[in-house]
């Protein structure tokens, strides 16, 4: 671990999954879908690279249009594997990035994004679990994968703290765009 902050110099954020015909069955999805939009908006005012997969599109469909609009312009990492690290083409463009630090969100987290983290951390990434911003189809799945994640070494947070880690100071160029995305 470089810091106990995130350093947006060396961050990319994952989103995983978040999919037309998966969504619908998620555990509190309007929040999520809020969250996760106001943390993908942020990262791309910051500059931080993002990486999307999508599960099986054909059978799951694709990105839902809140997390699309938030995205802009994108190419999602297609994969039928649970770990998007698995994808070949995923792991290439991450390792590709540079980063060492990943911000993981996405659907389902006892599933995907459980698997994708261990991955990571297999790999030698440093990993951040944006809580506020995972979920699966019940509650307590959603908790099972944040519980495993977290005793494997994620390190988690929410999406506020994680923009203001990457943030650092008020002074910042992008603080008030920052700020009236998280209000």
């Amino acid at each position: 671990m470089n810091g106990l902050n995130i350093d947006r110099g060396d961050s990319v954020l994952v989103v995983i999954d978040f999919q037309e015909k998966l969504l619908p069955m998620i555990y509190e999805k309007e929040k999520l879908l809020e969250k996760a939009s106001r943390l993908i908006r942020g990262c791309r005012t910051l500059d931080v690279p993002i990486l999307v997969t999508q599960q099986y599109t054909k059978g799951l469909g694709a990105t839902v249009p809140e997390i699309a609009e938030a995205l802009g312009s994108f190419t999602p990492f297609e994969k039928t594997t649970f770990s998007a690290m698995k994808e070949p083409s995923f792991a290439e463009a991450l390792a590709a990035t540079g980063k060492k630090t990943v911000l993981l969100a996405g659907v389902e987290a006892h599933i995907c994004v459980q698997q994708t983290a261990l991955a990571l951390i297999e790999a030698g990434y440093v990993v951040y679990g944006i809580l506020d911003c995972m979920s699966s189809r019940t509650s307590e799945n959603k908790e099972f994968g944040q519980i495993r994640m977290t005793q494997s070494g994620v390190v988690v947070t929410g999406y506020e703290s994680a923009l203001f880690d990457m943030l650092v100071d008020a002074r910042d160029e992008n603080f008030k765009t920052v700020s009236n995305i998280v209000k």
